[in-house]
């Protein structure tokens, strides 16, 4: 049952991932995610459903445009591939239980908002509060199902404590983050505190750690200036996801003083 569930979630990530391709490239230039037809940049002509497979158009035309042969950025599969690598990894981290769809909502977010803070320096309230409201009503529902109340209670708790802390933090330091990062806190609470303050601890250590530690080897290889915005939001993601899939290794050794 687990190597299926495995299986028919990497599926899924790969399909939802083909959509969020189109969320990072429309949201950033307030275009509808709806309508029209996914087209090429380049010649305008609409996307066929042939040529719209999940990883296996980009592969059979070799990453380019049938009709202009123009190059189709790899981004378009690294993203199709991070999704079925997330959710087919949260699926075998979660199992099958009724929190897992509110996780896989959590990674669909943060892969999104990670490029479009990647490529623009910004994440848009378009997909933060959806995916807030939406892995929400998902804990609440598992909490109704499985009666863990304490649980969603501290997943609460520790969002309003995150939500606070950023927002204290670019009250009074605005140039170590954005707002956006503030309006992204939350979301991070709610997931991490559903599994326990320890992986909260852990995501936010981990954020900051990968964060200094790619910061300063940027700036010491001269590709980026101490000066320059970094993406925090991607690190927050990072940290989230390594303390969602390695938590409980992590935190083992710990757990005598946690």
């Amino acid at each position: 049952m687990s190597g299926l569930l495995i299986g028919w979630c990497a599926l899924l990530g790969f399909v939802i991932g083909s959509f969020l391709n189109v969320v990072i490239y429309r949201v950033p230039r307030h275009r509808s995610i709806v309508s029209p037809r996914s087209a090429c940049p380049s010649c305008g002509v609409a996307i066929s459903g042939r040529d719209n497979i999940p990883v296996a158009s980009w592969l059979i035309l070799r990453g380019k445009c049938r009709n202009c042969h123009t190059q189709i950025p790899k981004r378009y599969l690294f993203v199709e591939l991070a999704g079925g690598a997330l959710f087919g990894g949260a699926a075998a981290r979660i199992g099958f239980n009724w929190d897992l769809p509110a996780f896989l909502v959590l990674f669909s977010g943060l892969l999104a908002l990670s490029w479009i803070d990647l490529e623009h320096l910004v994440l848009p309230k378009r997909i933060v509060y959806p995916t807030s409201a939406i892995v929400g009503a998902l804990l609440v529902i598992a909490a109704f199902a499985t009666g863990r109340w304490y649980s969603l209670l501290i997943a609460v708790i520790c969002a309003g404590a995150w939500f606070i802390l950023f927002y204290l933090i670019n009250l009074f330091w605005p140039q170590a983050l954005g707002f956006g990062d503030v309006r992204l806190a939350p979301l991070l609470g709610l997931g991490l505190g559903w599994l326990g303050i320890p992986y909260v601890l852990l995501g936010f250590f981990s954020a900051n750690f990968l964060g200094a530690i790619i910061g300063i080897t940027l700036i010491a290889t001269k590709r980026m200036s101490r000066h320059q915005q970094i993406p925090y939001g991607v690190f927050l993601a990072l940290g989230t996801a390594l303390a969602i899939f390695a938590g409980p290794e992590l935190l083992a050794p710990l757990q005598h003083y946690l």
